[in-house]
């Protein structure tokens, strides 16, 4: 198994799943159960070889592990993949994340049941290829990809204003990726190549730093997103289909975080350190004001995107610290909110396939007639406000600890975010869950089934384990977050 490329399996095997999809005809109910059965399999296997990595993975072992590097495409630029501790993690919460909304679709998508299918197969192999990658043009490539399945999801599958949010979506993430471009352009022809584990010795100059490194900037905070840029992020939420919502927050917004640590602070350290003030205040701006207009949401979806933004915010203040802990706190926070995140969408998911409306008023008392799905909600709602015991608090607590000994007054004001949080994370739940069943339509509705019950177990198992032991993910994290940090003081010293 040792001899097996098998991040280029990974990638490749949904590929492989969507050719003996096409040979499958989508002309009745069987053959469309056939195609879904087909896809959950194949994005299950792929699961268990993720697991296989990572349990093969050397968590002492600082280095990119499981390298591929086959062929040179042209000069400097190669097919090169590699993963250390910090991308193994995505990767596996990609891998996971799929088989799980394919199996939330079964009965929510009821046509191109096919196309919609391939469109998420594809996707997975885009997202897998971000995390593996080790070369910038491969990086970009795999980046960019992943918006063509996702414009698609939307934009076929999604709302009433699905072609409004579905262009907004994919104009707002091109147009910061072309500067990303242009400045990989720039670095092979300064450079000569564009493969990651040489850029990461390569020094530029302090000025050449500055504008490369406002060029990536002009990518991820747009894909992250960050405040002001963010404002595509709520309606691709509510136009996308339940599965669609859940893989943007769950993994596509995962990516621009770790391309920050990735290339932002690990190629241009002293740009990274001149403008993490910047990033500070963004980041804290996004998190009281996404918090705050969370508030006034009448939608379940938008709450749950603003919300997104506003721990997405925490991630960045982690990130710019350059701080072991600061690192490791982003990463379990992008982790947890993969998670969380993804099963809050879901829970929406299930009382919309019953009562088609995401209004808030349109609910209440449901603990009468769903004390499973109640129970449910419950788990998540509180890792999402950050409730010690859950993985929402540790990502949170690592990533506070670092801003308060890097500053005190950032420190008090992104607490206010966990507040702020706990505050329309209640009151959701209050509203939707609690009070007198009244509404006479609310009495019919089931309770969770079984296939909506698997696809929650493992989300809550892991937001519980990693809330109560995360030093097994810590463990993965900590030698390739250590190696970074040492990296950028290296460079600024």
């Amino acid at each position: 198994m040792n001899e097996l490329p098998i991040l280029s399996i990974l990638i490749l095997l949904p590929i492989v799943g969507i050719f003996f999809m096409t040979l499958i005809r989508n002309n009745n109910d069987q053959s469309s159960n056939n195609l879904k059965h087909t896809a959950l399999w194949i994005s299950f296997l792929n699961f268990l070889i993720s697991l296989y990595l990572l349990f093969s993975f050397n968590q002492q072992d600082a280095d990119f592990q499981f390298e591929e590097r086959y062929f040179w495409i042209e000069y400097g630029i190669s097919y090169h993949l590699g993963v250390d501790g910090i991308s193994i993690l995505f990767i596996v919460l990609t891998t996971m994340l799929v088989p799980i909304c394919i199996l939330a679709s079964y009965d929510s998508i009821k046509f191109s049941v096919k196309e919609y299918l391939i469109a998420f197969l594809a996707l997975e192999t885009f997202m897998i290829g971000v995390f593996c990658s080790l070369d910038l043009v491969l990086f970009y490539l795999f980046f960019e990809g992943g918006l063509i399945p996702m414009f698609l999801i939307i934009g076929i599958w999604g709302g009433e204003r699905r072609v409004y949010s579905t262009f907004k979506f994919f104009l707002y993430t091109l147009a910061g990726s072309v500067f990303m471009l242009l400045a990989i352009i720039y670095i092979f022809i300064t450079a000569g190549t564009t493969d990651v584990s040489y850029l990461l010795d390569y020094n530029f100059t302090r000025n050449e730093q500055i504008v490369l490194w406002l060029a990536f900037f002009a990518s991820f905070m747009v894909k992250i997103p960050m405040w002001p840029f963010h404002t595509w992020l709520p309606d691709a939420h509510v136009e996308a289909p339940t599965a669609g919502s859940v893989i943007l927050a769950g993994v596509l917004l995962k990516m621009a975080g770790y391309g920050f640590i990735r290339f932002s602070i690990g190629f241009f350290p002293e740009a990274s350190e001149l403008f993490a003030p910047l990033i500070f205040t963004l980041s804290i701006i996004a998190i009281i004001v996404t918090s705050l207009i969370a508030l006034v949401q009448e939608d379940m979806k938008k709450l749950i995107a603003y919300s997104s933004v506003a721990h997405m915010g925490f991630v960045t203040l982690g990130i710019f610290t350059f701080t072991v802990q600061g690192i490791e706190g982003s990463v379990i926070q992008m982790i947890s909110h993969g998670i969380v995140s993804a099963a809050l969408f879901l829970c929406v998911g299930v009382v919309y396939d019953r009562l088609h409306t995401r209004e808030i008023s349109r609910y209440g008392g449901l603990v009468s007639k769903m004390p499973m799905y109640a129970f449910t909600f419950m788990i998540f709602i509180l890792a999402s406000l950050g409730l010690p015991g859950t993985s929402g608090f540790v990502g949170e607590f690592l990533v506070l600890l670092s801003i308060f000994s890097i500053n005190t007054y950032f420190a008090v004001f992104a607490t206010t975010g966990v507040v702020l949080a706990a505050t329309y994370s209640l009151w959701l739940y209050r509203r939707m869950i609690f009070g007198a069943l009244i509404k006479d339509d609310l009495s019919e509705m089931l309770d969770l089934t079984r296939r909506e019950i698997i696809t929650f177990v493992p989300l809550i198992a892991l937001t519980i384990f990693i809330g109560i032991y995360p030093k097994p993910v810590i463990d993965i994290i900590e030698p390739s977050a250590k190696k970074i940090v040492s990296q950028v003081n290296g460079k600024l010293n």
